[in-house]
């Protein structure tokens, strides 16, 4: 049970600063809008910038950083709540985090106003002090099992910081193996939480039975993934081996499917709350499979086959995740808006003509990118529509949070 709060005090307080997920859910969303327009703008030269790093590193780095690491801490920040009964992070601590996480975004597009090393320091500040924020709701109630997600938050900010030293040491930090290495801790962030979350969500919207839990089978197909990402993370101190890495790919994305038939998603196809959670790690798990056989057969294009987990995997569960945690949040029933699984849907398409139709057709590369992100765009953009007046709200059912 929840910490008692003073209901006058509760009031006070701005309903977009009341838990984590309304700040970071909405404008982390508007964020990938926004940037994923200035992406393609600059891609085809529409538009001139100069952000920290150039348009490429300043592309996956802010989609996986800025977007992604949003989505994390908010999540993250309104879970705790419910692991632990005390009250989350809200008020002015979680205006201020949110303004320090706005400044990163804001300075690291436009470095020339601050200086480059003060642009990086905002921008690595926001996830160690999110962890701290984090942690201390765990550590207060002694709840050690959750704890895990603290030194993840911190292995991310070493992955940001890796990939701010690019810029100045190329010859030991790998930008690219760096923002790989925040991609995977997303993608073992994601695991991990399905594993817990999905078989509930499942048996819940498809009112069947649940499946059982087999911590066999979770370790399986999370430890090879956690070995794949201390691979990455590590590449300054030892030699990045593409054999080793693809295999360990290949066997966490073998389990991660083998667990996610024991889930039984054909149960899912009318509920969209439930088959969305369930396409994004379909998604994840072929994914991992099909990249881990880049890495070992060089004629597979890996640099395309990575867009299968960040948008058809991460895109496709964010999307998932924060259209179903933001109406039970809100105190709403667990029943999609209309237009939401065309969000899904749009987000599917996208992954399959950002990955695939670029062998088909290698000269028309450039449009299909241009073509997968206005779906992005669109899918993003229903979500905003539909759940900024949510985000923006009091709870439905007049509770706190």
């Amino acid at each position: 049970m929840l910490q008692i709060t003073d209901p006058e005090k509760e009031q006070k307080t701005p309903p977009l600063l009341r838990l984590g997920f309304r700040p970071f859910f909405l404008f982390g969303s508007v964020f990938s809008v926004v940037s994923m327009i200035l992406w393609l703008f600059m891609l085809k030269g529409n538009i001139t910038l100069s952000p920290l790093g150039g348009m490429h590193w300043w592309h996956i780095h802010e989609m996986t950083f800025g977007f992604g690491c949003a989505i994390t801490v908010g999540f993250l920040l309104t879970a705790v709540q419910t692991w632990t009964g005390i009250k989350g992070v809200q008020g002015t601590p979680l205006l201020l985090l949110f303004i320090l996480w706005m400044l990163g975004r804001v300075f690291v597009l436009f470095p020339h106003i601050l200086g480059g090393s003060l642009s990086s320091i905002i921008d690595i500040s926001f996830l160690p002090i999110s962890a701290y924020m984090l942690g201390k709701p765990i550590i207060a109630i002694k709840q050690y099992r959750n704890l895990f997600f603290v030194p993840l938050l911190l292995l991310f900010t070493l992955a940001n910081i890796a990939m701010h030293l690019s810029l100045s040491y190329p010859e030991i930090f790998s930008y690219q193996l760096s923002s790989y290495t925040g991609i995977m801790l997303i993608v073992l962030l994601m695991s991990v939480i399905s594993g817990r979350v999905v078989p509930m969500f499942t048996a819940n919207g498809t009112k069947t039975s649940k499946a059982s839990p087999s911590p066999t089978l979770d370790k399986l197909t999370n430890i090879p993934l956690a070995l794949a990402m201390l691979m990455l993370l590590l590449h300054p101190l030892i030699t990045f081996n593409a054999l080793v890495f693809g295999s360990l790919l290949i066997f966490s994305g073998v389990f991660q499917t083998i667990r996610w038939f024991k889930w039984k998603p054909y149960r899912t196809l009318n509920v969209p709350l439930v088959w969305a959670l369930h396409s994004g790690l379909m998604f994840i798990s072929f994914g991992l499979v099909l990249l881990g056989l880049s890495y070992i057969h060089v004629e597979l294009p890996s640099h395309h086959i990575w867009h299968l987990i960040t948008i058809g995997g991460i895109g496709g569960l964010i999307i998932a995740m924060i259209t179903r945690v933001s109406l039970g949040h809100t105190g709403r029933p667990l029943i999609a808006p209309k237009a939401i699984p065309l969000a899904y849907f749009l987000i599917i398409v996208a992954t399959i003509i950002r990955v695939f139709s670029p062998w088909i057709w290698p000269a028309r590369t450039a449009v299909f990118i241009d073509i997968s992100g206005f779906l992005w765009i669109l899918s993003f953009t229903l979500f905003i529509y539909h759940y900024m007046p949510m985000l923006l709200s009091p709870r439905a059912d007049n509770k706190s949070g």
